[in-house]
Order: structure tokens, then C-alpha cells, then sequence
């Protein structure tokens, strides 16, 4: 089997969920035997062309001549990854499918179909009607919608992350239910391994006394992801939970107003924004935290609550969206109300007074994560849409 894959992210260029799927479903697919050529653009460096046995990534230049936004830049650089493909195509032969991951390609995978006949299996991971919470503002927003429904349109199956997502996708876009298949995201299980019985007391120190217990957000910085409500959670916290340490990292256009806020609050010798840390930083900071939270108002799936499952942290999270599919109450983590600070501060204090509970909890998460969110078990459940695809286009003349 040989398919065609295009994304906006690959690394080292990932800026969110999308980017680490991608990531891992790759070369998680070339494992089983697929052939994989990723064409992607080339943002913060990469070669242009690499080889890593059934995997082959492209990183075709992004052209951004004349664009003033980000839709100018998808437009443009969506001509460019399409002539790239053509090229590839004469030279190389043709592909049996198109797997496009969310709008950004969408205008390049909808000229390789139909200049190639080609089937195209699209998977929406995010819709910016949802992440308008129901409605779209201004004509970038609107454009983008219109995007992601000729992307769920053209496509011969949609994948969804999760049963929230299929119902947005159904809802927004009118897609027929039996043309979308659910797949969930993943997380590698050897991401922590390596830190596994690694004494990270003096990296901790950057970042927390000794005593103090921390509390971890990782993500970008937005207004869906609740910040603002996990920094008014902090008072009542600290009110039961004195050694509590917050750090909120990452980066956005939400992080100097989050800064505000922690100043206006008087929390500042309690909660630390770094705005953005490396990957092996993150990592550790995983391994010496007591709780991540995810306090989010709009979630598909969210992959970062599966990574810290993955890395055996207790988890608070927001029952909204995919993330109430993944996570759930009492059993494999805490959930709680959305925008509610008190909801929110209820589930950090618990997890912190009651270890032994919250270490059940991260022993359940553990079991889920190696049978469920495996990437070999969701890359299988990949190939048998891929299979179902390219079955029933050998039925038919186009």
C-alpha cells in the first residue's frame, strides 16, 4: 500500500495536537508495511527530503509571496505542495489515496484528487466553528469553515478523533454519518522511559522549592484553553493546599494578559509563566509534577492529557469536548465543570490531599494508554480505512 500524506506540521515544526499526530501515525503506519509519503511545508528547518525505511517525508518551501494572513499563506503554499505531488507522481508513480489532516492542505489535496482521480481521506482534528464556541466571527473565520467543509465534502471517509468530533463535524458540515469513522489520537508509551528512576531534584529546583508540590499546564496559550480560569483556581487551592506551585507553559497571544492577571491577583511568587520550554523540558517537568490540569473550554481530543497519563501524572481535566471521552471521572483522572474556577480548584486540592487515590487513578490512565491510545493498535485501525477506500474505488470509474 502506498499513500499520500499531507500536513501543516511535521517536526520540527509542531505547534500543536495536530503536528504530534502526525508525528507519531506516520511512522506508526510505515511499521505495518505502508508505504508513506508525507509532503509538508518546510518551516523551522528540516531537510528537504528524508528517508527513514517505508517513510518518506517532503519538505516542500513554503510560499508566502503577497500573503498578508494565514489563509494568503495556505492558498499559496497549497499551489506550491500540489505541483510538488504532481512532480513526485511522474517521477515516482501514483499513489492509492490522499490522507489530508485538517484545512490548512485542504486546497492542495482537493487539486491532487481531482487532478489524479484519487480518493481522499480527511481527518478533521479541530473546526473553528467550534473553536468559536458555535459561531464564526469575521470573514477569516466564515473562509475557513467554508474550507473545512469542501474538505469533508471531497472526501471519500472522514476520520474523527472522537464521538464530540463526529458530532461537530455531522452538525457543522451536514456530513452523512456512515462517512465518518472514529479513531482516537495516541501517545507513545516509551516517551518517559528514559526518565524513568532519573533524580530530577535539581531540575525541579528551577522551578519549585523542595516542599512544594507542582501543578502543570503545558499548551498554547489561547483563549479555549481556559488559562484564565485555572489562574483564578489558585487562591482556594493555596487556601487548602499551601505548598502548591503552579507553572503554565507555553506560548500564545493569551500569555501577557495571563501575566496581568497572575500580577493583579498578587500570585506572582506562586504561579510561573516561562512561556515556551523545550520538549525534553516539558517532559521532565511531567515526571516531577503532582498534577497536570487541562482546564479547557473547547477540546477535540486533547493529546496532551494522554501524554501526561502516559507519564503517570494525575490529571484534572475539563469534561468538555473529547476530553470527557478520554479521561474518565474517578477512574482514570478528575473532571471538571468548564470555566468554573471553584470546579477547578476542587479537582487540583483533591488530587493533592489524596495521593493514594490519585495513584489508583494514574494506574487505570497507564492501562488505557497501552491498549487503547496505542499508535500500532490506531495506525491498524488506519489501515482498515485505507483498505476500505481503496476497495471500493477499484469499484468504480470516478
Amino acid at each position: 500500500m502506498r499513500i499520500l500524506m499531507l500536513s501543516w506540521e511535521y517536526p520540527p515544526h509542531v505547534v500543536g495536537g495536530l503536528g504530534q499526530h502526525v508525528a507519531d501515525l506516520a511512522p506508526a503506519l510505515a511499521r505495518m508495511g505502508v508505504e508513506v509519503h508525507l509532503v509538508t511545508p518546510l518551516r523551522r528547518g528540516g531537510a528537504e527530503r528524508s528517508d527513514d525505511g517505508r517513510l518518506h517525508v517532503h519538505r516542500v518551501p513554503a510560499d508566502t509571496s503577497g500573503a498578508t494572513d494565514i489563509l494568503g499563506e495556505t492558498w499559496r503554499t497549497g499551489g506550491a505542495l500540489a505541483a510538488y505531488v504532481q512532480g513526485l507522481i511522474a517521477s515516482e508513480g501514483p499513489f492509492e489515496l490522499i490522507h489530508n489532516h485538517d484545512w490548512l492542505t485542504a486546497v492542495a489535496a482537493r487539486e491532487i484528487k481531482l487532478r489524479n482521480r484519487m480518493p481522499l481521506v480527511a481527518t478533521v482534528h479541530a473546526t473553528e466553528r467550534g473553536r468559536g464556541r458555535g459561531s464564526l466571527s469575521g470573514q477569516q473565520s466564515h473562509m475557513i469553515n467554508d474550507i473545512e467543509w469542501g474538505l469533508t465534502f471531497e472526501a471519500w471517509r472522514v476520520i474523527a478523533c472522537s464521538e464530540y468530533m463526529r458530532e461537530e463535524i455531522r452538525a457543522f458540515f451536514n456530513t452523512p454519518d456512515d462517512k465518518i469513522d472514529i479513531i482516537p489520537n495516541g501517545v507513545s508509551q516509551t516517551l518517559f522511559s528514559e526518565l524513568e528512576g532519573v533524580d530530577l531534584s535539581e531540575f525541579k529546583s528551577r522551578y519549585a522549592l523542595p516542599q512544594e508540590k507542582i501543578v502543570f499546564y503545558v499548551g498554547r496559550l489561547v483563549y479555549e484553553k481556559g488559562i484564565d480560569t485555572l489562574i483564578r483556581s489558585v487562591p482556594s487551592v493555596l487556601a487548602h493546599v499551601p505548598e502548591a506551585k503552579f507553572i503554565i507553559a507555553g506560548r500564545g497571544p493569551e500569555l501577557d494578559a495571563m501575566r496581568d492577571l497572575v500580577r493583579s491577583m498578587h500570585l506572582e511568587h506562586k504561579v510561573l509563566l516561562p512561556g515556551f520550554i523545550s520538549m525534553e523540558d516539558r517532559d521532565r517537568l511531567f515526571k516531577v509534577a503532582d498534577c497536570a490540569v487541562f482546564p479547557s473550554l473547547y477540546e477535540p481530543f486533547g493529546i496532551v492529557a494522554l501524554e501526561a497519563m502516559a507519564a503517570r501524572v494525575p490529571v484534572v481535566v475539563s469534561e468538555v469536548g473529547g476530553l470527557k471521552e478520554v479521561v474518565k471521572h474517578g477512574v482514570t483522572g478528575i473532571t471538571i465543570y468548564p470555566g468554573d474556577a471553584q470546579s477547578c480548584a476542587w479537582g487540583i486540592t483533591h488530587t493533592l490531599q489524596h495521593p493514594e487515590w490519585a495513584q489508583m487513578r494514574v494506574e487505570n490512565a497507564l492501562m488505557d494508554v497501552r491498549t487503547i491510545f496505542n499508535w500500532d493498535v490506531i495506525a491498524g485501525q488506519t489501515v482498515d480505512v485505507y483498505r476500505r477506500v481503496i476497495e471500493e474505488r477499484s469499484h468504480t470509474d470516478w
